[in-house]
């Protein structure tokens, strides 16, 4: 059956723009934009002969597909692999409604804005006492010092976590997106880490393990209620961990990076603390923290003029999308006054936007309005990107705050 259907779909791929490119190479992950670039120029969704997917990468097209989530389908995965979409099964990220609306208002009741405001003031202490920190040090990594440091400084205690476990969380965010990509030598290496990941979770979900009163514990709560599957709890956990790291190092890790290269830009954002969410929609329309995921499609489905078949599976390009001329003007520019930059895709968007994007935004604007309170000047030097599947990362950055 499997190898009809991709007879059939092969057949009706003739009449798409087809490229070799292949997305995963680590020349692509190192230096992707003029690539998307390409893709984009090459039409509305491009066949990868490589991996049989095809790729949307124009900003219209990207958005459109994420508020058709009837057409462009969660349900039988986000990955590029079967192994993790079945692993995955059940989760917020892999499901389609009904049931994604009943287990996102499960895990969304923390993550309200309402519920989110109670942690302001301790977030604002944290990221005031780190960037104090760092200003007595003079010199730092951006990444292990900055970024790193203070997301981790507050997740593990949001989900109730117990001390052991605490010190793999970024080995396991990390392979957790690794494996949304193809099973590429990147996503085998990452298999005994995931393997590791999940019989933790297993049993972190035991009752009593997590702190009552957390986030994890309600989560537990919940499925001993039978309001969500039990059988379910390590991917639910999942879901809550593995967004929360990963991405928001990376959104910290590129602030720092563009803040410092543009000193004209950080003293306008000293000199007004209101352009400090417009700084940090930037920062992810510009350097995208998830490169791309994908969906199914349930039918045939029109997109941009390109009639695309029932079955196929569409990688929608959310890096490419946040950089295209279509939408934006100068869209290789860092620019904190950007007026459209919160119409960006780098949180997704319908109804599978990040349900976490309210969290990263609370760190986010905490450590920037540390940094503009109590930073005269940033001063960084050449980042090194890291080669992985879905995230678009700096493994280090050489940075210098002064008072």
């Amino acid at each position: 059956m499997k190898s009809r259907r991709r007879e059939e779909q092969s057949a009706v791929t003739l009449a798409f723009t087809s490229s070799d490119i292949d997305l995963w190479s680590e020349e692509v992950i190192r230096s992707p934009y003029e690539t998307y670039r390409h893709l984009r120029d090459l039409g509305p969704a491009v066949w990868l002969e490589q991996y049989q997917v095809f790729v949307v990468a124009r900003y219209q097209d990207v958005y459109d597909a994420l508020h058709d989530h009837e057409a462009f389908s969660s349900g039988s995965g986000v990955a590029l692999n079967e192994q993790l979409n079945q692993k995955m099964k059940g989760s917020a990220l892999v499901s389609d409604p009904p049931y994604h609306d009943h287990v996102r208002r499960v895990m969304g009741k923390p993550l309200t804005p309402r519920a989110l405001r109670e942690h302001r003031d301790d977030f604002q202490r944290l990221a005031d006492e780190l960037v104090d920190h760092l200003l007595e040090r003079g010199s730092f990594d951006a990444v292990v010092d900055f970024a790193q440091l203070f997301p981790l400084s507050v997740v593990p205690d949001l989900l109730g976590w117990p001390s052991d476990g605490r010190d793999q969380f970024l080995a396991w965010a990390s392979a957790g997106f690794n494996a949304l990509g193809p099973m590429n030598e990147r996503a085998l290496a990452d298999i005994p880490v995931l393997a590791g990941m999940w019989a933790f979770m297993a049993d972190i979900v035991q009752p009593g393990r997590l702190r009552a009163g957390s986030w994890g514990a309600d989560l537990v709560e919940a499925a001993q209620q039978g309001t969500v599957s039990k059988q379910l709890l390590p991917a639910l956990i999942g879901d809550y961990l593995v967004p929360s790291l990963d991405t928001t190092v990376s959104a910290l890790t590129s602030a720092m990076l563009f803040l410092g290269r543009h000193p004209e830009q950080w003293q306008a954002v000293r000199a007004d603390h209101s352009l400090i969410p417009n700084v940090l929609n930037e920062v992810i329309r510009l350097e995208t923290p998830i490169r791309a995921l994908s969906r199914v499609l349930t039918r045939e489905r029109d997109l941009g003029g390109t009639v695309l078949p029932a079955g196929a599976r569409v990688v929608l390009l959310y890096g490419s999308a946040n950089r295209d001329e279509r939408h934006w003007d100068s869209p290789d520019e860092f620019d904190v006054k950007r007026a459209n930059a919160n119409s960006h895709v780098g949180f997704g968007h319908g109804i599978h936007g990040c349900i976490g994007q309210g969290l990263a935004r609370l760190e986010g604007h905490a450590l920037l309005t540390a940094l503009a309170t109590k930073a005269e000047t940033i001063e960084v030097g050449e980042p090194e990107y890291r080669v992985h599947n879905t995230i678009r990362a700096i493994s280090a950055l050489p940075a210098a705050l002064k008072a």
